[in-house]
Parts: structure tokens; sequence; C-alpha cells
């Protein structure tokens, strides 16, 4: 027997896309909380996790409005999908850049061949940062998320493997292999970069 008081979440969906925006706020007093909790464990910050949890909101209205929702019986787990991966994505929209330690113990942009003495060489650095960010982009999803996670939040593997719902051994692999994909990207990148900036 469910414990919830009032109706159900597809019922409250229903009746606010039929006009109701009192339904609307009895979802968002329903699930705010929890929302917010997940995004501060993230972000760590409480503006922000106060900014996203707007965010968070605003899309689940836009996707009911625009008739793409069909997560019908699953609303709670999409709404917190949808909290953790803006979370995420505010770090890689972020001018943050971490020190990524590949799987061999090298710094992940020292692996690039720059020197930070004139402007054209800044110009050069912050251009590769970009590159780094963009190399981030095209690992998988479950690998970016691990890596964003440890060295854009510092979160510990626990917290991790707490935040992601797996094992600390799943998400200690899953580490391993986004640093393994990333050194394998950046050896190809080497080749092009070295061409373009250090001809021979």
């Amino acid at each position: 027997m469910s414990k919830r008081l009032g109706p159900e979440d597809g019922e409250l969906i229903a009746q606010y896309r039929n006009g109701s925006e009192a339904a609307f706020d009895l979802l968002v007093d329903r699930y705010q909380s929890k929302v917010y909790t997940t995004i501060f464990l993230i972000v760590k910050d409480q503006e922000i996790a106060e900014d996203l949890l707007q965010d968070v909101f605003v899309k689940v209205i836009q996707t009911l409005n625009s008739d793409k929702y069909n997560e019908e019986g699953k609303f709670q787990p999409w709404l917190m999908r949808i909290a953790h991966n803006l979370a995420i994505d505010h770090f890689r929209k972020a001018k943050r850049y971490p020190t990524i330690v590949l799987e061999d113990g090298s710094n992940l942009l020292n692996s690039m061949k720059f020197a930070e003495d004139s402007i054209e060489d800044i110009r050069v650095k912050e251009e590769t940062l970009e590159m780094v960010k963009r190399l981030i982009e095209e690992l998988p999803d479950t690998q970016k998320e691990v890596l964003i996670m440890r060295h854009y939040l510092e979160m510990s593997f626990q917290e991790i493997a707490d935040q992601t719902g797996v094992s600390i051994n799943t998400a200690l692999g899953r580490m391993r292999y986004a640093l393994i994909h990333l050194r394998k990207k950046m050896k190809q990148l080497n080749v092009a970069y070295d061409k373009i900036f250090y001809p021979k």
C-alpha cells in the first residue's frame, strides 16, 4: 500500500497538461526537497543548487508542454535523472579545468607540448584546454560522468558509487577506461597538434 498522500504523479501530470497550475505546484512540493538534495550532493554549493533546482522544473515544464513526455508511471526516476544530468552539465560548461592524471601517472595536459611565455603560447594553451574538454565530451556517458565527478567535482569513489547507483569497483573500472580512452585520443591528437604548431 502506498504511503503517499494525494493524487498519483500521473494524475497530477494529466491535470497540469489540462491547464491546472495547482497540480504542477503539488508535484514541485512533493519532489523539490529530494531534487535539491541530489543536486547539492554533486555541486556542493547552495546558490548553484538552488539555481539548478529551478532549471530542473523549467525543463520539466518545457517537456510536458511539448508533448515529448513519455515516462508514464516513472515520473520520479525521470525527474531525478534530469536533476543529476543538469548538475553534471553545470561543470561541463563551467570554465574549470582539472588536473587529470592518466593511468600511467602522467598529467593529461603535460602530454601536449607548449610553452607559457608568449601571448601566442598562452592562446595555444587555451585552445588545448578546449580540446581536452571536447575529448572528455566524446567519452561514453558512463565514463565521462565518473571522470567529471572525480576530477571536476573532487568526489570520492564511494560518493560516485552512491550517487550513480553502482559498486565502487564499477566506478573505478569506468574511471580506468575513461583515462585509457583519453590517453589514446591525446596520442592521436598530438600527431596533428605537432604538425600544426611545431613543423619540423
